[in-house]
């Protein structure tokens, strides 16, 4: 019942660590006591993916005739979509499972909760308790769930969060989404793609409020170009949900006024998972439900470590899959860099999708920097305009003094494929005169992402 390394949840922190940690010759377990895979693969990044590729494909098939092919009839089967979601999350499930076993990595299956003394206890589905202890330390991954709050409860049914929207038994007529981050506009964009009269409900003055501006600007003309109904500078004041449906009293500087929907999906963040963890049992410091660690992800109490959404930083699985890999080099010795929380690409896959890192040109102003904007629309792109997909633009900002890359902005199609460009050559401090000069396929569109460089200093050739 001794191991090196405990590492409790299996999440895109979770696992990683405890892969990377087998590598590095610990004995390592792992507790979990739902599936394999974490939020993550099982209820979030993955299954999402896949029903927006069928969004996708459906959407194609909607305008096919522009492309000069004629279809007719076609009907998107609701319950085939949420089978091939659930079907491709778990697929990913067994992977981990494999990988787990190919690394030599015990599954504890139930509940854990740290004791003092680098201990882990496990109480199984049968309320059975089992002690483990960790030589080398404990590793929290116990991730996050949707955000409930107090005004818009959620009951599951009628008021859901992300996880019953990935598996409505039915397509409902009427869907009002509160919150428009990455999970808000991803499930609107499905349900409007399906069919579904969609109202978004954004607090913020613009909708996905922590990109650029610009960007922000356009994915509401887009949105609203598709049909989607968006309210910002609007709050839900109560969901009255006695009757059939949900009349949703929404508070504009209009006034209020009341939306009758099917469904209210609740996307307006999440909140950690750190209760029941014996974090105060041990000492271990938390923060406005966040535990508290120094760069290297430890705790103030020696040998129990946290990662991913349950400390401060981005609640991105790639950031707890970097974070979970630093960690464990960090216990065996390595010696390692600590994260680059700066450089960390941003990504949502509704349509057109955005991508972005770095600073947006407002924060580049308020930090001081005298800049260069570069901007490049994907309408005077060829690979953009053959492929039917000319909303959007890439935008880059560059300090005018030293050409170094500050942000990187993209909207329109397949710009999450083309962000780690821009990571890349932010990790390598190239500038953007380099970044010209660097030849790219044509006709693609990451040349949008030389051009723009070239549009901040008065060289684009396509504009």
């Amino acid at each position: 019942m001794t191991y090196d390394i405990i590492v409790i949840g299996s999440g895109p922190g979770g696992y990683p660590a405890a892969i990377r940690a087998s590598q590095l010759g610990m004995k390592v377990a792992v507790v979990e006591k739902a599936e394999l895979g974490g939020v993550c693969l099982n209820w979030g990044c993955i299954p999402t993916k896949a029903l927006l590729k069928s969004a996708n494909v459906f959407e194609y098939i909607n305008h096919a005739q522009d492309y000069g092919i004629e279809i007719k009839d076609a009907k998107a089967d609701f319950g085939a979509i949420v089978k091939r979601s659930r079907g491709v999350a778990d697929k990913m499930s067994k992977g981990v499972q494999f990988l787990m076993k190919k690394n030599k990595i015990e599954i504890i299956a139930g509940t854990g909760k740290v004791k003092s003394g680098k201990k882990v206890v496990v109480t199984d589905d049968k309320g059975k308790e089992t002690e483990y202890s960790a030589g080398k330390g404990v590793i929290l991954a116990t991730g996050a769930r949707s955000r409930q709050l107090p005004n818009l409860p959620q009951d599951g049914k009628k008021v859901i969060g992300y996880r019953e929207a990935m598996v409505l038994p039915k397509l409902p007529k009427k869907m009002v989404v509160v919150g428009s981050g990455a999970i808000g506009v991803e499930f609107a964009y499905f349900y409007n793609t399906m069919g579904v009269d969609v109202t978004i409900v954004e607090y913020m003055p613009t909708i996905v409020p922590v990109e650029d501006i610009e960007v922000s600007k356009q994915l509401e003309r887009s949105f609203k170009k598709q049909g989607i109904s968006i309210k910002t500078n609007a709050s839900v004041e109560s969901v009255d949900t006695k009757g059939a449906g949900c009349k949703v009293k929404v508070k504009t500087k209009k006034g209020e006024e009341i939306i009758d929907a099917d469904i209210v999906l609740s996307a307006v963040g999440i909140e950690t998972n750190v209760e029941g963890l014996g974090l105060e049992d041990v000492g271990i410091a938390t923060d406005k439900g966040k535990v508290l660690v120094n760069d290297f992800y430890q705790t103030n109490i020696p040998g129990y470590y946290a990662i991913g959404d349950i400390v401060s930083g981005p609640a991105l699985a790639h950031v707890a899959t970097a974070e979970g890999i630093i960690c464990v080099e960090k216990i065996s010795g390595m010696h390692v860099d600590a994260l680059d929380y700066g450089n960390i690409p941003g990504c949502t896959y509704c349509s057109p999708e955005v991508a972005s890192v770095g600073m947006s040109e407002k924060a580049a102003k308020e930090a001081g920097y005298e800049i260069k904007v570069g901007k490049f629309p994907f309408s005077a792109s060829g690979k953009a305009s053959a492929a039917g997909a000319n909303d959007g633009f890439v935008k880059l900002i560059f300090d005018a003094k030293y050409g170094e890359l500050l942000g990187g902005h993209m909207i329109g199609m397949n710009v999450t494929e083309m962000i780690a460009e821009i990571v890349a050559v932010r990790k390598l401090e190239t500038t953007g005169h380099e970044l010209i000069k660097t030849v790219h396929p044509h006709p693609t569109l990451s040349e949008a992402v030389m051009e723009a460089a070239a549009a901040a200093y008065d060289e684009v050739i396509h504009l």
